[in-house]
């Protein structure tokens, strides 16, 4: 369908690739990888035909046709968002208002003629493309894509200059996935979808009928979506077959051939020089050192490039909180609507975060996340209801556009090691570099940098000196799939609390112990990481106590002082783990194992309370008071049983 063929490619002075040979079949799914400024934006333009090729061709099967999305840059005026999507199937209604002229033309010419034969022809070529094209469901197809994007039906009538730059590349896609073109080149697709959004994305390219190529950093996505696997590195292109995973395990597998290779051949090389060097002036070896300068010069030298190192940064460690981190009870939150009126974002709300928890912090957009996330931070206050910090705690909160309260006079390198006096510069060097930051970038002021390269810098920032409360919303916008890797490595040895949003589903997956939704106002919280919350949300029974009032949000534990239920479940089926989540089960087993004895002592403490009188009301709350805790042990117990079974039944699969 489409073929590079000796391709290379520079930019300026620097050499891209060179020598790439890819033929693209019609059933392409593959994932372009590489590291950054490798060149693999710059490849996919030119497979879009927006770039040309300095060395080498590109040619393309007649006929084909190609759907390009930049990752940004696109801006669409004029019409609403439904109108505009239609507008990609114009040709299609061209040809039904020719179709019609094409039926008076037939209805009135002679059957023998040659007019009526030409006008049968083109008018059975037209039946066919409206047949295959499903006319009459064009409206239905657009409004299902548009829902999976996240517009509602409030949106499809507004006008497609009233969105922000990530909305408008969202009406891009949209277009592009309507066309479906023969083959479909994405960079970055994801970039300003939200989980949901990413989700359904997901699901439409499994689908999809033709070829598709893709970049993006993120690895759940590459998983999920790929069957092929291009990476330029060494300005080469490598071919591996597999999703992102396995490309992982087959670039360490060819690495190490390599290696092994290069060093057998290096022990020949030496052992062919030492001969040489020692019988070189020998008449009696001149035979067999001649043989050996012939073979030494024929040996084809394997050449291993330099590979990025793989960097661990070791956080420094917050002094620690007390157990309790936040509590939250009957939290509001209201903003005044230009009518007078008022839009409730949360209501009623409640919920406890403990020492160690990793929440994931999930919803569709405009639901409430950020408003809450900036609560709990104490840069914006609650309508109503209270937010208490436990002992000891130092929140840190990271917002989506952090550069902004960053000093713009202020020097990289120097602003970093101000902050962390005691670490090395070498080593917070390696870690800017992990941060796209490399050579003299550590040297540049924070005013010449862009946006997503400010808030890179800051949460390389926040790392070296964290408080014990992180509060993190969108940490992974604009870093590469070795940052996330970074970030995700040092969260996960890091001894305090976090609290994040992000739409990353591979980082959701290894860092997540809960995950708390935000949906109609209310906090729905569940146990483990991002896909078990799908499955749970997808039918799967769920033990959860949930607190016996007015308000309608599920959590794990209840923080208010009232009667419960525990709701039994048959346990989830048993699946295959891998290290990451086999690790966060330990981990929850034995907080459970540790919750168990405290909450036994809490008890015999409340019930030796109840049994000394003061007045009714104190009664009341000592009996509530103890009939939680009694809940809460009860599912603890509950919980622990089944992490217990599971966890037997993962050693012994």
């Amino acid at each position: 369908m489409l073929q590079l063929s000796a391709a290379g490619k520079r930019f300026g002075q620097k050499l891209l690739f060179e020598d790439a040979n890819w033929l693209i079949t019609p059933d392409e799914r593959t994932g372009l990888v590489g590291g950054n400024g490798t060149g693999k934006s710059t490849l996919l333009k030119v497979l879009a035909g927006v770039e040309t090729l300095d060395y080498g061709a590109l040619t393309r099967v007649k006929g084909m046709t190609l759907g390009y999305l930049p990752q940004d840059g696109l801006a669409l005026r004029g019409k609403t968002v439904f109108a505009e999507c239609l507008s990609v199937f114009d040709h299609l209604y061209a040809m039904e208002a020719e179709a019609e002229v094409l039926t008076s033309t037939l209805s009135e010419a002679d059957p023998k003629s040659k007019e009526y034969q030409v006008a049968a022809e083109r008018y059975s070529d037209i039946a066919d493309q409206l047949h295959v094209h499903d006319i009459y469901t064009l409206d239905s197809q657009v409004g299902a894509v548009l829902g999976g994007l996240g517009f509602s039906k409030e949106d499809w009538e507004r006008r497609t200059e009233e969105f922000s730059g990530g909305w408008q590349m969202r009406i891009a896609l949209a277009k592009l996935l309507l066309q479906k073109p023969s083959l479909l080149l994405l960079d970055e697709p994801t970039n300003h979808l939200d989980l949901e959004s990413r989700n359904w994305l997901e699901n439409y390219l499994h689908d999809y009928p033709n070829a598709f190529i893709l970049i993006s950093h993120d690895r759940y996505f590459l998983d999920v979506t790929v069957n092929k696997t291009v990476e330029l590195w060494n300005k080469r292109m490598h071919t591996y077959h597999g999703n992102y995973e396995k490309y992982v395990t087959q670039k360490e597998e060819r690495r190490t051939q390599l290696m092994n290779a290069y060093k057998n051949q290096r022990d020949r090389i030496e052992a062919l020089e030492a001969f040489i060097n020692r019988f070189r002036y020998q008449a009696t070896k001149a035979k067999q050192v001649q043989s050996r300068i012939k073979e030494l010069e024929k040996i084809e030298r394997i050449e291993v490039p330099e590979e990025e190192a793989t960097i661990h940064f070791s956080i420094p460690q917050p002094p620690a909180s007390g157990r309790t981190v936040i509590e939250v009870s009957h939290l509001c939150k209201n903003y005044p609507t230009p009518d007078g009126g008022v839009k409730k974002i949360l209501e009623d709300v409640s919920f406890t975060i403990d020492r160690g928890d990793r929440i994931a912090l999930v919803g569709a957009n405009g639901a409430g996340k950020s408003t809450l996330i900036r609560m709990l931070s104490g840069l914006e206050a609650p309508t109503s209801g209270e937010i208490k910090l436990g002992h000891n705690v130092l929140a840190d909160y990271f917002a989506q556009d952090q550069y902004k309260v960053l000093d713009g006079n202020a020097k990289m390198l120097e602003d970093i090691s101000g902050i962390a006096p005691k670490v090395p510069q070498t080593e917070l060097r390696s870690l800017l570099g992990c941060f796209m930051f490399s050579g003299d970038d550590v040297f540049k002021t924070l005013g010449v940098l862009s946006g997503g390269e400010r808030n890179r810098y800051a949460m390389a920032k926040m790392l070296v000196s964290p408080a014990n409360m992180l509060l993190l919303d969108e940490p992974t916008n604009h870093l590469d799939l070795r940052a996330k890797d970074v970030l995700l490595d040092a969260i996960r040895n890091f001894t305090g609390t976090v609290l994040f949003v992000s739409h990353d589903r591979y980082f959701i997956d290894g860092l997540a112990t809960r995950v708390f939704e935000v949906e109609d106002r209310r906090v729905h919280i569940y146990p483990g990481n991002y896909e078990d919350y799908l499955w749970r949300k997808q039918g799967g029974p769920e033990k959860v106590t949930e607190a016996i009032t007015n308000s309608s949000v599920f959590v794990t534990k209840p923080v208010v002082e009232a009667p419960v239920a525990v709701i039994d479940e048959p346990r989830l089926p048993i699946k295959r783990l891998n290290p990451i989540k086999l690790r966060q089960l330990e981990d929850r087993l034995k907080f459970t194992e540790e919750e168990i004895p405290r909450l036994e002592q809490a008890i015999t403490a409340a019930e030796e309370k109840m049994g000394i009188f003061t007045t009714a009301e104190d009664a009341q709350r000592n009996a509530a008071h103890l009939d939680t805790l009694r809940a809460k042990l009860a599912s603890i117990i509950a919980e622990w049983e089944e992490l217990a079974l599971a966890l037997e039944e993962q050693q012994s699969a």
